[in-house]
């Protein structure tokens, strides 16, 4: 399976990426992460991909620093080594990388413009699919006799 049928299995909001400016208060990027319901936000300087910022780096940044982190940047905490996909990768390869560098969120570029973003989660319920799917053909090949 590849990363593009990911993205169309999340439909709709798999088009959707909640973006972030660099210059937005961390204050701000709470609000932002509330508002989209998610755990990162991909940090674009116009079109271009500058970085990622997730809760665990508020957090980090609150640990860091305490109350005063509200009214620093995004740019001042967000991971600037963003690791990519695109649509043609596998969904095993974005597994294994995932898992090695312990990142929970990898946008999807295609020709290098922002075309999505998968999740551990996305993952998981891509595998949880696939296993279904082999299960129900293994017991339509077991029945037929």
């Amino acid at each position: 399976m590849r990363i593009a049928d990911v993205l169309r299995g999340k439909g709709a909001h798999g088009a959707v990426v909640a973006t972030v400016d660099p210059g937005t208060t961390v204050e701000g990027l709470i609000a932002e992460l509330r508002r989209h319901n998610v755990g990162a936000l991909v940090v674009l300087d116009g079109d271009r991909v500058v970085g990622i910022v997730s809760e665990r780096d508020v957090v980090r940044g609150l640990a860091e620093r305490g109350g005063a982190l509200f009214n620093d940047t995004v740019a001042d905490i967000m991971t600037t080594e963003v690791r990519t996909c695109t649509p043609a990768d596998s969904v095993d390869s974005l597994a294994a990388t995932m898992t090695e560098r312990r990142i929970r969120h990898l946008p999807v570029l295609d020709g290098g413009a922002l075309a999505g973003i998968v999740s551990i989660g996305d993952v998981v319920k891509s595998h949880i699919s696939q296993l279904e799917a082999d299960r129900d053909q293994l017991q339509s090949y077991i029945s037929q006799g």
